[in-house]
């Protein structure tokens, strides 16, 4: 069980795989007013910088899941790196329909709602997890500007216009789903920049340590483009935020 094996490439020296940048995830994990002890679930936990770090500031216990098995090797060496490897443990698997044995403070998916097939389903399968009165969290993309055209949508890797909603609209739709919102916080473009732009010294790298490699030829074509694509697109058109919900 993997990721794709182009993102394990292109983000294999990112300790967060989203726009948040470290500041932002201590922001976050402040605004929340997380007691010592709370329990935290992260579906989709990537390199587990969220759960490692909150550990270590907030004294927070928790679980994180996700298929690639680098990037749980990642986040248990973070473990260890900050002295927390007694206090969270990441677990190589499947996040979809993942429901803890023991009902947690905090249940999260920032940046993975695709687990759920989207928003609603995503919130629906952390609600199984959580303990009356949680938090749930969830990352998602949403249009700072409405793209025009459907190409401009395809040049910000979505599939369509409606693959997202602008902001207004999504936080009506955390309403609608019976949540409200208590809290968020919104990358900005420096951290697509870093979010990003870093994948582009990773393929450099990569591309001179493996120039054989069967993926040489898609890297280099990401490399190629990426930067360019990402500054006309992305950068303009694409917000990205973590939203605390409460039900209602």
């Amino acid at each position: 069980m993997d990721i794709p094996r182009i993102f394990n490439i292109t983000e294999s020296a990112h300790r967060i795989h989203n726009p948040i940048t470290p500041d932002k995830l201590a922001s976050l994990g402040s605004a929340l007013r997380l007691e010592p002890g709370a329990r935290v679930l992260d579906l989709g936990s990537g390199s587990g910088e969220m759960l490692c770090t909150w550990a270590r500031d907030h004294g927070v216990v928790g679980t994180g899941i996700d298929m690639s098995p680098l990037f749980t090797g990642h986040a248990k060496l973070r473990a260890e790196e900050l002295g927390v490897a007694g206090q969270v443990r990441f677990i190589h698997g499947d996040a979809a329909g993942y429901v803890a044995d023991e009902n947690v403070d905090v249940a999260a998916c920032v940046g993975a709602t695709w687990i759920a097939g989207g928003v609603a389903g995503t919130v629906a399968l952390l609600a199984r997890s959580l303990r009356t009165g949680g938090i749930i969290l969830i990352g998602e993309p949403f249009w700072r500007h409405l793209p025009p055209t459907e190409d401009i949508a395809k040049g910000c890797l979505a599939h369509s216009i409606a693959d997202f909603l602008t902001l207004p609209e999504l936080l009506a739709h955390f309403g609608h789903l019976g949540y409200d919102v208590v809290e968020m916080v919104l990358a900005d473009q420096d951290g697509w920049d870093r979010y990003e732009a870093a994948k582009w010294l990773t393929m450099r790298r990569w591309l001179d340590a493996h120039p054989d490699d069967e993926l040489a030829t898609e890297v280099r074509g990401q490399l190629a483009s990426e930067p360019v694509r990402y500054a006309t697109y992305t950068r303009e058109y694409l917000g990205w935020g973590v939203f605390a919900l409460m039900q209602r």
